[in-house]
């Protein structure tokens, strides 16, 4: 059974999705956190909130752990390279908070650009102090929105219902989709002088730290506001401070900060500032789709699937649709690395007629499947590439224009001391994998179950002798396919077995004096 450890609190639907799909679920105590290394060596999945903070060690400590769930967006409490380097795949919910995050941006604009707050203050204090609270319009105003992706986009839509001119700086977003979306994409450089208000969607890295330092807010408009309901951190809080004082910005608005709670409560308490506690996530919407949605992916990656929402697998989310390429180019780096026998030195994959974004994952793939002989489990999706490199085993693929006999191919060729062995395989229907070349040799079978691959000299009663060995093992033949060389005299034989042959029946087929060679290969999903 898969074991789910809880770190931080969920959604209860959320721990309902996981029971219903049979998992077991245990949820930490207050009284266990300083235990949960010792805890966590237990478990299939981790899921955490922003409250726990995912280490290398912590990482290190969990020796079945496969999944990490981030119920948010955010995962810069998790330490993603420790996580690649064990093969452990990180999980979010990217979208689950999209709506609460983009109307929090909205109530924080409108609020800092009315002084909403203050005037609240001020009645509550039973003051009515009208001409101290003079704001301004957004009606024609330009917004600045730094990082352009599915919050910048959605705040930057409603913006324009208040008839703002919008403006973009994001170095990853493809200048024709910002032409699609009628977005004038600018330099960070360019759009600071520009924009009157300036709105932060950037995730935090090492290169969005201290994004926007004295220099850049130097480069602000005189009266420019600024809002973050992104990730704190990626402002210079005392920068933003000192501009404040001055005058030099009319107004910041904040949800978040480089340290919550902040150990300096300046900013927070400045009069130029309207602040709240990182609520952007917080309606009841919001943590409902966080919790499924993290569930949803959690679940999906401890089935193995790829249509999930993965931080550090290296390619992105390939959909149903690529996962059945994947797991032929699995299969056929599978089959051909065991029939190779060890000593992997390079996989070379071929693609006809493969979408060009599956290149990448469906390589992936295919050294995965290579690896996966000599490592087992210990290899996946997430660390396949690094485990290759450091083996010394190169993977490359090469996109073929010319057509081939199958509208889709995917051609797997392994090579090491013992030579070169190569495999091609198509999808029939919707997932339907078959094999349709081995090597010169062309016949058609599924990879799966248990295979004996067997090379023999082209002459009579070599299939019979085979079957009547088999049979007096008690050796069920599911299925058999033959092939033999055009104009030659050496022939293969593919031969699925209910049942495996212990290696007296191997040799006693491998003494045949027609066999060049016999292997078998178990490659499971019977």
């Amino acid at each position: 059974m898969v074991r789910v450890l809880l770190a931080d609190p969920i959604e209860e639907s959320g721990r309902r999705m996981f029971e219903e799909a049979g998992a077991e679920v245990r949820q930490l105590g207050d009284d266990e956190r300083e235990r949960l290394p010792e805890i966590v060596a237990d478990f299939d999945a981790l899921v955490v909130r922003s409250a726990t903070k995912v280490t290398a060690e912590l990482l290190r400590a969990g020796r079945r752990l496969r999944v990490v769930g981030r119920a948010g967006i955010g995962v810069d409490n998790v330490d993603i390279q420790a996580a690649t380097e064990l093969g452990i795949l990180v999980v979010n919910a990217p979208t689950a908070n999209m709506i609460s995050a983009t109307e929090h941006t909205l109530a924080l604009l409108l609020a800092m650009a009315r002084n909403v707050a203050a005037a609240n203050a001020s009645v509550e204090s039973e003051e009515w102090r009208r001409k101290d609270f003079i704001g301004t319009e957004l009606q024609g105003k330009t917004l600045g929105v730094i990082g352009f992706g599915r919050i910048g986009q959605s705040v930057a839509a409603r913006a324009r219902a208040f008839d703002m001119k919008i403006v973009a700086s994001d170095p990853f977003l493809d200048p024709e989709v910002a032409k699609r979306l009628e977005i004038e994409l600018l330099s960070l450089d360019e759009l600071l002088p520009r924009a009157d208000f300036v709105t932060l969607h950037t995730p935090l890295t090492e290169q969005t730290r201290n994004l926007i330092d004295a220099g850049r807010i130097a480069q602000m408009k005189p009266g420019a506001r600024l809002v973050n309901c992104g990730r704190g951190g990626v402002v210079d809080e005392e920068a933003l401070l000192a501009a404040l004082d001055s005058g030099h910005l009319a107004g910041a608005a904040l949800d978040v900060f480089a340290r919550e709670p902040p150990p300096d409560w300046r900013l927070a308490q400045h009069p130029k500032t309207v602040v709240t506690p990182h609520i952007g996530a917080q309606t009841r919407e919001a943590q409902e789709r966080v919790a499924t949605d993290t569930v949803r992916m959690v679940l999906g990656a401890l089935d193995g699937s790829l249509a999930v929402t993965a931080v550090n697998l290296p390619f992105g989310s390939t959909g149903r649709a690529g996962e059945r390429y994947l797991r032929l180019a699995q299969q056929l780096g599978r089959l051909a690395s065991a029939l190779l026998g060890g000593g992997l030195s390079s996989v070379h994959v071929d693609l006809w007629g493969v979408a060009d974004e599956l290149h990448t994952p469906v390589t992936v793939a295919a050294v995965k499947g290579a690896l996966t002989p000599a490592l087992g489990e210990a290899v996946n999706f997430v660390n396949a590439a690094r485990l290759a490199e450091g083996r010394g085993v190169d993977g490359v693929h090469t996109s073929h224009q010319r057509p081939s006999a199958y509208s889709h191919l995917v051609g797997v060729s392994v090579e090491g001391a013992a030579g070169e062995i190569t495999l091609e395989g198509t999808l029939f229907g919707e997932d339907d994998a078959r094999v349709v070349a081995v090597g010169s040799y062309r016949l058609e079978f599924r990879p799966a179950g248990r295979l004996l691959v067997m090379h023999n000299r082209d002459v009579p009663g070599v299939v019979g002798r085979l079957g009547t060995t088999l049979g007096d093992a008690a050796v069920n033949i599911a299925e058999i396919h033959l092939a033999r060389e055009h104009g030659g005299d050496e022939a293969v034989a593919v031969v699925r077995l209910d049942q495996e042959p212990d290696d007296s029946v191997l040799d006693a087929i491998r003494a045949f004096d027609e066999v060049r060679r016999v292997q078998l290969v178990d490659l499971g999903d019977r």
